[in-house]
Order: C-alpha cells, then structure tokens, then sequence
C-alpha cells in the first residue's frame, strides 16, 4: 500500500515539474518569438540532461499548442573515445520523431588542435557550431534549439565580465553572422535544478562528455560553483541576475554606443527656473 502510494506521489510530482517546465519554455517561446507557424526546428541532442529535457517539452508542445511546426532532432557523434553510439538512435526510435546522427571526427582535431592545459570548449564549439549550421541548411530548418538554461545563461554574463571584460550573455534568440540560421533556447527561463531533477525522474539514458565536461579547474566550473554558493546563501540571487538581463538601463551604464553620454546636458530652461527658486526661496535654517 505504502510503496503504491509512494509511486503516486512520485508521478503527481513528475507532473507538477513538467507543468513548471512546460509553462516556462511556452513562455519564453511567446516572449522572443522563438516558434512561428510553419517553422521546421532542428532540436540538437547532445544526450545530456538539458538537450533531453527541452526535446521532451518540445514534443508536447507541439502535440497541444495551437502552433503548428515541425520537429527534427540531430545528434553530433563527435567519434569520442567510448560514446556509446547505440543509446540515441534506440531512444529515438522509440519516440517515433525523425532523427539524424552526424558523425564527424571533431575529437581528433581538437585534441590536436588545443594546447596542453587548455580548454577544448572554444575549438569545439565552433567546429560543432558549424557543422549543425551547414547541416540544418541542407534539411531546412529554419531554426536551431539549444539546450541552454537560465543557470547557463548567468554562467556566461559572468565569465564574460570576470575573464572578457564584456557585459555579455546568451540571448533567448540570436541570429547567426551569416544570416542564415537562427538559434532559439527554449529553456531561457528555466534552472538547472528542475532540469536535472526532471531529467532523473524521465529516466533519460544520459550521454557524458569527456572533452568539456571532463576538464579540471574550467572557469565556468568556477563560476558556477560561485552561484551556487550564492544562491545557498541568498535563494533567488541567481534567479534575480538573470531577471536583470531582460532590464536593462544603458544611461546607467557606461558604453557610450548605447548612451550619447557625450551630448548629455541640463535643458537651459529647466535650469535657469531651478536657480530662480534657489535664488528667491531661503534655506529652512534662515526662515523666521
């Protein structure tokens, strides 16, 4: 009886979480625009927590939103050492949605290409970067979805101003340089934390890299550590950040590209009427 109960509850909440989930990444479909009707998304599945996770929200939204737009999900075999090549198609499968696997030796070449003690991510991003771009050219899709969450999102803002010295993030929607592809991340509003405990509750047969995931002393691994220790201490202080980015006040800043902070001045007008009643009003102090 009691363990019939303990499912009950274990599903009810599996529910609750995907609603949570699902009303988020709607959200942030509507807010950017992401989803139009007639759109064909290529949804990149790396086979970690995150990438599983949005296919599986994407798929029920277009099952019930009044959009309608087509799916198809790509997997990048990079040829690392042990991937397990068998786990993605047989999940696929099972889910009935069209799929590609793309194999592409990047391993190797970045490998080679990466100083002893560097990070792989920058040679590997843009290697995989562009091939899913050439790729979703070929098939038509007009638009690429990311796996990227509000926690990743604050990860950047503060790689960017901790090692670039930018005010830098990832935007909910970016347009390649080309203009030929557009990124989407329908996961913009959502944290980590409901991500992963989601994903544990799906059971999804997750994929570990051993080339950005594997690396000691990552500065994002750094900077994550940093907001997590901050949310502990002060819950809703990452969730407050990431609010931040969709406020932004450029006159309170100080990128003059944004702000003419050159031609800035005082109305001649407004000023001369303010020192008229300075001149004629006395100070508290001196009145009677």
């Amino acid at each position: 009886m009691e363990t019939a109960q303990a499912t009950q509850r274990a599903r009810d909440e599996t529910k609750k979480l995907q609603k949570k989930l699902r009303r988020l990444v709607g959200r942030a479909i509507t807010d950017y625009g992401m989803i139009e009707p007639g759109d064909k998304v290529m949804v990149c599945l790396s086979g970690g927590k995150d990438s599983y996770t949005m296919l599986d929200l994407l798929i029920n939204l277009q099952q019930h939103a009044p959009v309608d737009f087509d799916l198809v999900v790509v997997n990048l075999d990079q040829k690392q050492p042990g991937f397990p090549a068998h786990v993605l198609p047989e999940y696929l499968s099972n889910l009935g949605v069209e799929y590609h696997i793309l194999e592409e030796d990047t391993y190797s070449i970045v490998q080679a290409l990466t100083p002893a003690g560097k990070t792989t991510c920058p040679v590997c991003s843009r290697m995989r970067r562009g091939i899913l771009y050439t790729f979703a050219r070929r098939i038509g899709a007009n638009k690429l979805a990311l796996g990227h969450h509000l926690d990743d999102v604050v990860e950047t803002l503060f790689l960017n101003l901790f090692y670039g010295g930018r005010m830098k993030a990832m935007p909910p929607k970016l347009k390649s340089d080309d203009g030929s592809n557009v990124v989407i991340r329908p996961l913009y509003y959502c944290r980590e934390a409901d991500i992963a405990s989601f994903s544990e509750r799906r059971g999804y047969p997750i994929i570990p890299c051993n080339l950005c995931g594997s690396q000691d002393n990552l500065q994002r691994q750094v900077i994550k550590d940093m907001l997590q220790q901050w949310d502990q201490q002060t819950p809703g202080r990452v969730a407050a950040i990431a609010r931040s980015l969709r406020h932004i006040v450029p006159s309170h800043l100080g990128d003059g590209d944004l702000f003419d902070f050159v031609s800035l001045a005082v109305d001649g007008d407004a000023g001369a009427r303010e020192l008229t009643v300075l001149d004629v009003t006395p100070p508290r102090s001196l009145m009677p």
